[in-house]
């Protein structure tokens, strides 16, 4: 099953936990995947695209 809901910066930020500020760090030093949506000039990711790279990121723990 995927999820296409669309996710912002601040979705991400809740996500992993870290400021939405952070977020955009990690963009503009190329550490997030490029986003799948531009929209009004705002990046937009898939849910399923941020869970993919949220588990390949390093520092990545696979403990629950």
């Amino acid at each position: 099953m995927t999820d296409r809901r669309l996710w912002s910066y601040k979705d991400i930020a809740a996500h992993i936990r870290v400021r939405p500020d952070t977020v955009r760090s990690y963009r503009k030093h190329g550490l997030l995947p490029e986003p799948d949506l531009v929209e009004g000039g705002r990046p937009y990711w898939f849910a399923d695209t941020v869970r993919d790279w949220v588990t390949r990121r390093p520092g990545h723990s696979r403990r629950g």
